[in-house]
């Protein structure tokens, strides 16, 4: 029992002795140090972006309208051909003959109908002498206005047999590339049928792409502005992620817009002479937009982030103040800033991670800001 109490005396008083000797003060963290970045406004060029596909303006499948056999290709297939130059001749024979053959039938019909006139002439003189019977005029005006038909009906049958020989030479409709023919010599084609090949035109050349009907007012404006003219407005990004060098303008804006996605389709025309572009291919089209000027732009890597709101630190009396600011588009690693701050504030762009609100800062030399601007223009 005594040595009992005798342990709790000791663990008391070692407890009290404990209690009276005093703790060693945690260090007191000195100034953060960080880099700051001078606030200012300064050119901000940068653009919206939508998926684009190459179009010709013009495209045609070439069809036969004539049966028969191709006879000559006379074009080799990938280049530049020229409106009305001969691509695809079919088998003549039969077409010829029959152009003969009615060229020799509206030569009879018309020399039967001037036998026609004249005795109509002849019995039109002798009736006013009352030297035939009424009925033999009668018949010789019928035979005239035969003739008259008959020739009319030759003549329809000429054209027609000149249509179907002007038909079996196929030529190209405008300037433009051919493609691959479809057919080789000997193919039998069929009229409307066969198809033989498509001729695009490929200069100028269009670049189709669909906006949402929310931005439609502002390509209207676009369309007001640079239809017939080429600006800064519009370029595009090629696959290979090459800027195209030549700038576009709105060819035309699609007549509705769709109600099951809410967009609506906006054409681009663009010259085209070195033939880069070609049908089907796929693009980006950047469009400039119309906010792009002077803006207080700062690094994005100053911003954070917290419940959906965007803060940055701004340096006064040595100090760190958390700023909230409202964010507008990206440029590359910048960010432009509609509210929130203003030139000649000094915000923090390295050591934002150890920063609290009115921590107190070490701040190096500000880094001074630069034009912003995209990459890809």
């Amino acid at each position: 029992m005594n040595r009992l109490v005798y342990n709790f005396l000791f663990l008391g008083l070692l407890a009290f002795v404990s209690s009276c000797t005093p703790k060693p003060q945690a260090p007191v963290a000195g100034p953060v140090p960080v880099t700051l970045y001078d606030v200012k406004r300064q050119p901000a060029v940068y653009y919206d972006e939508f998926p684009g596909t190459v179009v010709a303006l013009n495209q045609v499948e070439l069809r036969s309208e004539v049966t028969g056999y191709i006879r000559e290709i006379l074009f080799k297939e990938g280049q530049v051909v020229r409106k009305g130059q001969r691509l695809y001749t079919i088998d003549q024979s039969r077409y010829g003959a029959t152009h003969d053959q009615a060229q020799a039938n509206v030569e009879i019909a018309q020399a039967n109908l001037e036998k026609a006139r004249r005795d109509a002439d002849r019995y039109t003189k002798l009736s006013e002498q009352d030297a035939i019977a009424r009925q033999r005029l009668d018949d010789a005006l019928t035979d005239l206005q035969n003739k008259k038909l008959q020739l009319a009906s030759a003549k329809a049958d000429l054209v027609k047999a000149q249509t179907d020989l002007r038909y079996s030479v196929i030529t190209a409709p405008f300037d433009g590339t051919i493609g691959i023919s479809q057919v080789r010599l000997g193919t039998l084609v069929s009229p409307g049928q066969t198809l033989l090949n498509t001729i695009s035109s490929d200069n100028p050349i269009a670049v189709d792409f669909v906006i949402d009907e929310k931005d439609l007012p502002r390509f209207v404006k676009f369309e007001q502005g640079t239809r017939a003219k080429q600006d800064t407005t519009f370029r595009i990004i090629l696959p290979d992620d090459s800027t195209y060098p030549s700038y576009g303008a709105i060819d035309f804006i699609d007549r509705a817009v769709d109600p099951q996605t809410g967009t609506i389709k906006v054409r681009l025309s663009f010259t085209n002479n070195d033939r880069t572009l070609r049908a089907g291919m796929s693009c980006t089209v950047r469009v400039l937009n119309e906010n792009a000027g002077n803006h207080i732009v700062i690094p994005y890597k100053a911003v954070t982030e917290q419940m959906g709101e965007y803060f940055t630190y701004i340096v006064e009396r040595d100090s760190a103040f958390q700023r909230k600011v409202s964010l507008g588009a990206r440029v590359n690693d910048h960010v432009i800033v509609r509210s929130g701050l203003q030139e000649g504030d000094h915000i923090v762009i390295e050591g934002i991670q150890k920063l609290r609100d009115k921590t107190p800062v070490q701040a190096g030399a500000p880094q001074p800001s630069a034009e912003v601007k995209k990459t890809k223009q």
